[in-house]
């Protein structure tokens, strides 16, 4: 599982050019599930994003988590994140998991982010969706399950 953590001031995803999630203060999850993924992959990521501190504290030093600063989580799925651009000129997906097994997987880090007591929003899975963001540094980090097993 890779996600792509953007820190925001704000986030909202529309679909058919309605509003249908919208946080504050935050981070925006872009997040790609892989057809090897479990739910190891989706509990190792529930326990890193709420508590990685990455805000501002009052030295301007990152030393505050979205628990810290009681931020928001927005989570939209996306699979282009897995998108093999090595060869050809055209991306190929083989890699990312069907929906039949990336549902319950989103649905899985979703819950035991929000067990933790974080407000989770998400996109819609398989929309077409417009992201607005206002991004907070920018500050942006990429978290891939797989360097947790040295698999990479």
């Amino acid at each position: 599982m890779i996600t792509v953590l953007q820190r925001v001031k704000r986030a909202e995803v529309r679909v058919d050019g309605k509003v249908i999630s919208t946080i504050g203060q935050g981070l925006l999850a872009l997040v790609g599930i892989h057809q090897d993924d479990s739910i190891e992959d989706a509990l190792y990521l529930a326990n890193r994003i709420p508590l990685l501190r990455i805000f501002s504290d009052e030295n301007e030093k990152m030393n505050k988590s979205l628990i810290d600063i009681h931020g928001e989580l927005l989570l939209v799925s996306q699979f282009t994140l897995l998108g093999n651009v090595y060869q050809g000129r055209r991306p190929g997906f083989t890699d990312a998991a069907p929906p039949d097994k990336a549902i319950p997987l989103l649905a899985e880090l979703k819950a035991h982010i929000e067990k933790q007591g974080v407000t989770v929003k998400e996109g819609q899975f398989g929309a077409m969706m417009k992201i607005e963001l206002i991004n907070d540094g920018p500050v942006t980090f990429i978290i891939d399950s797989q360097y947790k097993t040295g698999n990479k």
